[in-house]
């Protein structure tokens, strides 16, 4: 749904199941920074707010979001981590380099989804400005971090 329909952290978790017992991994760009660390802020303090342990979640940092995908990789393949969140922020430039980036990185989450059988979440801002970004970041539109967690949360009451 357009963001602009919805905002990020609006959502009903009276159905969500409880998490005090999953593990959950992090994996954050660290392209774009201030702004990942946003996201990941609110990941992370959306997991606590619906009952994950702070010690059953963790983090792992990589250089950009084109490496999320074998962040969560790593992640995926151990078998007590419940779910994966990759948080990363892409915007347009004056090239095409943001679509090849985005379209890798959606296809490599979902295999390693698929691989594993467990939520790999796209937690990836993508954007044309980097006012749009700040938006999607704790900005007007709340924070794709938060509707990252609450998508992992939704998936593992599959």
């Amino acid at each position: 749904m357009a963001t602009s329909l919805q905002h990020l952290d609006s959502y009903d978790a009276s159905n969500f199941i409880d998490i005090s017992a999953k593990r959950f991994g992090l994996v954050v760009a660290d392209w774009n920074r201030t702004l990942t660390e946003v996201l990941s802020n609110g990941a992370y303090e959306t997991l606590l707010k619906h009952g994950a342990v702070a010690e059953n979640i963790f983090r792992n940092t990589v250089p950009g979001t084109f490496e999320l995908t074998l962040g969560a990789q790593l992640l995926a393949q151990h078998d007590e981590i419940d779910a994966v969140i990759c948080l990363g922020v892409v915007i347009r430039g004056d090239t095409k380099h943001d679509d090849y980036i985005n379209h890798a990185v959606a296809q490599g989450l979902t295999t390693v989804g698929l691989k594993f059988n467990k939520p790999v979440i796209f937690g990836v801002v993508t954007t044309n400005t980097l006012e749009q970004a700040q938006d999607r970041a704790g900005g007007k539109l709340g924070n794709k971090g938060t509707e990252a967690a609450v998508a992992a949360i939704q998936m593992l009451g599959f």
